[in-house]
């Protein structure tokens, strides 16, 4: 694990404005790298989907999770496409990475790096306790099949159960997006301090209001889609969105006077 350095990497970095279109810009350039890093990157998406499934067969076994836990599942995408960032980075080298290289981002880590993925891991549960809570004090009938959970759940007969649980969710998804929209690839790239990254995250925000919206439009939508074809959709999406984050990071974020973390 590699330890951060004093000085340039402590404090948020300085922020670029780009147009409204360059998340489509990103989207083009994602594709691009997914191409020319095909395997390894089919990979990443593939233990997504895997991992999805496995989320949606125990979830189906108990419906009161079901809300948080794919929500949940989304909070930490940031950190499940480490490896994605760490082959966009070596094709912008000129590199021909490899899936050994992709792995060796998870194993080098960072300290900043690995707290932020705990950081996700524990919002994430937390996301789904939290779920599972309001379900509990919201539906007095028992949910049994999906017919029950669309009913008490979606439907909300006799609660606002639905608008409560997507009013949480909006504001917490809103806050972890704006904190890792360019702060994972960063902590990745540079030596800089978990604190100074996730402002320089919220900057890039703050400052490209509209395209970051955009872009957070379009991340929803290639996850619901994914979710719709029974989680198979994210073998491309992950991989897409990931080298796309990368590019993301490169053209918002100015962080020329902080050292590399892997020259």
């Amino acid at each position: 694990m590699t330890d951060d350095v004093a000085g340039p990497g402590n404090g948020p970095l300085p922020i670029r404005e780009v147009p409204l279109t360059a998340p489509l810009r990103w989207l083009a350039l994602g594709w691009h790298d997914f191409t020319r890093a095909f395997g390894p990157s089919l990979f990443h998406g593939f233990v997504v989907m895997v991992a999805g499934m496995a989320i949606a067969t125990l979830a189906l076994r108990f419906w009161p999770i079901l809300p948080g836990a794919f929500s949940g599942f989304v909070l930490i995408a940031p950190i499940l496409a480490t490896g994605l960032y760490e082959l966009s980075r070596r094709l912008e080298r000129g590199e021909r990475p490899n899936l050994a290289q992709a792995m060796d981002a998870w194993v080098r880590g960072t300290r900043p790096l690995v707290w932020l993925g705990v950081g996700l891991a524990l919002a994430a549960t937390a996301w789904v306790l939290f779920s599972s809570v309001l379900v509990a004090l919201f539906v007095r009938e028992p949910i049994v099949g999906l017919d029950g959970f669309l009913r008490h759940v979606v439907l909300s007969q006799g609660s606002n159960l639905f608008w409560v649980w997507m009013l949480a969710g909006g504001i917490g998804a809103a806050f972890t997006f704006a904190a890792t929209v360019v702060s994972v690839p960063l902590l990745l790239d540079r030596r800089i301090d978990l604190g100074s990254a996730l402002v320089t995250s919220v900057r890039a925000v703050g400052a490209n209001p509209l395209p970051m919206a955009l872009w957070a439009a379009i991340i929803m939508v290639f996850t619901a889609l994914s979710m719709a074809t029974a989680m198979v959709g994210f073998a491309f999406a992950i991989p897409v969105i990931g080298h796309a984050s990368w590019h993301a990071y490169r053209e918002t974020v100015d962080a020329s006077g902080v050292p590399a973390r892997i020259e």
